[in-house]
């Protein structure tokens, strides 16, 4: 009987050591691994963080650098509608909608001729506007809204046009872009209007990675200081109808195409 429990005792000290030697071993393994975990995923964030920074400012640098280019290929970039008073702009803005602008100033030469102030545009009537205008796309609509904010303007704003975003894109056929084409250019409001030009250009040559004009403005903004975004807005718009065509673009007379994302497609 002494024996066996000899034995036993020996066994159980045995077995105790065995389990001492591998928790010395197991614990600071599985310590290390929650360690690692943790703190990977924290560098793996910080790493992440690091790489955004690192690519913004290179976006950052890219629009420098096209804005530099294009700046120096289209010193007299500038709005393209004719007008005299922030009035005529909205008007002449509104119009041109799916139209160019060479067709809008024909239009217009006349019409802000006649019709200089909202209060002439609700004597006429929607139907003599409409004759007026028939020969751009859309005019139908474009004489409804037209009427729309003559009236806002005569009632609300003693005839004058608000040096306001908010509220010029709240009137009925005006909208994100013309609200920004509007203050930018009459008031000289800081405001990225995003057109067809400016959606494609951007895109197209990496500045941008926008599915929607808004996502191209938001973008464009965060790369450029609020001065540089009224005359940006041009420059795109002269390289996108000089230069950067939607089917056909002259990339050999490009001035930015070392910094083009598309060049090697073309």
């Amino acid at each position: 009987m002494l024996r066996e429990a000899g034995s036993d005792g020996v066994k159980y000290e045995v077995i105790i050591m065995i389990i001492v030697i591998v928790s010395s071993v197991i614990m600071p393994i599985k310590i290390m691994l929650v360690v690692r975990l943790r703190f990977g995923r924290y560098a793996g964030k910080e790493l992440t963080k690091v790489q955004k920074e690192e690519d913004n400012q290179k976006q950052v640098q890219l629009a420098q650098a096209v804005f530099q280019a294009l700046d120096e290929r289209f010193p007299t970039a500038r709005c393209e509608l004719n007008y005299q008073n922030p009035f005529q702009l909205l008007i002449a803005t509104m119009l041109s909608a799916q139209s160019t602008d060479e067709r809008v100033n024909l239009i217009t030469e006349s019409l802000f001729r006649e019709l200089p102030t909202p209060a002439h545009y609700l004597a006429l009537g929607q139907a003599g506007v409409e004759e007026r205008i028939k020969s751009l796309g859309l005019f139908r609509t474009k004489a409804k809204n037209i009427m729309a904010v003559c009236r806002i303007l005569v009632e609300q704003f003693d005839s004058n046009v608000p040096a306001d975003f908010e509220t010029l894109k709240q009137f009925p056929g005006v909208g994100r872009k013309t609200a920004s084409v509007v203050v930018s250019n009459a008031f000289g409001i800081p405001a990225m209007p995003v057109d067809t030009h400016v959606f494609r250009v951007a895109n197209r040559i990496g500045l941008t990675a926008g599915r929607t004009p808004g996502q191209v403005e938001t973008q464009l903004k965060g790369l450029l200081p609020p001065e540089s975004w009224i005359l940006t807005h041009h420059l795109l718009i002269f390289h996108g109808r000089r230069i950067c065509t939607a089917r056909h673009p002259d990339c050999a007379a490009c001035p930015i195409r070392n910094l083009c994302q598309e060049k090697s497609s073309r």
